[in-house]
């Protein structure tokens, strides 16, 4: 079977891959190890060893869809376009694809457990951090080359990212008048104004 290792065992990377296809495909509240075992040809037991609880099985698939982004992150800040196109990209990458995203219904999940967990409130601020920094990176250098207004570009970044984090929940939680291409419009309308794009 694709994903085994040389010892028989599940690879991790398979395991997460499934579990989000499953939630994809099924939505968040019928994953359980036993279900996710069953897809995957193993046990849900071994699932179990294998992450300890199923609150990091979910850690750990959000962080996995959440690394192939940060691949995509960096690719995107080394094109070769102005600085608003690559903002224009960021706000696709980041936004939800519609109400049924795994990656978003996760971080949904997750946020609601951060208050009672302190290893998922840490790992939410790192992954954070990722999408905030490549951010502020993006603005201060479409300000140096004159694209955006000399502005703090930390404290847009922050404004920005609350706003397409707003965005994103109406869209994952399937809103009335608010789908993607609804919120990518509002997002790059509330970007423009924040901004003041040249």
């Amino acid at each position: 079977m694709a994903g085994r290792r040389n010892d028989g065992r599940l690879a991790g990377d398979r395991i997460l891959q499934e579990a989000m296809t499953a939630i994809a495909e099924e939505g968040l509240a019928t994953l359980t190890m036993a279900a996710l075992g069953r897809r995957l040809g193993t046990s849900g037991g071994h699932i179990l060893y294998y992450f300890g609880s199923k609150d990091r099985l979910l850690l750990e698939t959000l962080r996995w869809s959440e690394n192939g982004l940060a691949e995509e992150r960096r690719t995107l800040l080394g094109r070769r376009v102005t600085a608003g196109r690559k903002l224009d990209l960021f706000v696709e990458l980041y936004l939800p694809r519609g109400p049924r995203d795994p990656r978003w219904t996760l971080w949904l999940e997750l946020w609601a457990r951060t208050s009672a967990d302190a290893e998922l409130q840490r790992a939410q601020e790192e992954i954070d951090r990722g999408w905030h920094d490549d951010l502020v990176t993006l603005l201060a250098k479409g300000m140096e080359q004159g694209r955006f207004k000399e502005r703090d570009p930390e404290a847009r970044a922050g404004e920005l990212l609350a706003l397409l984090d707003g965005l994103s929940t109406r869209v994952v939680l399937g809103q009335r008048a608010a789908d993607r291409e609804r919120a990518l419009a509002t997002a790059r309308s509330a970007a423009t104004r924040l901004l003041d794009r040249v």
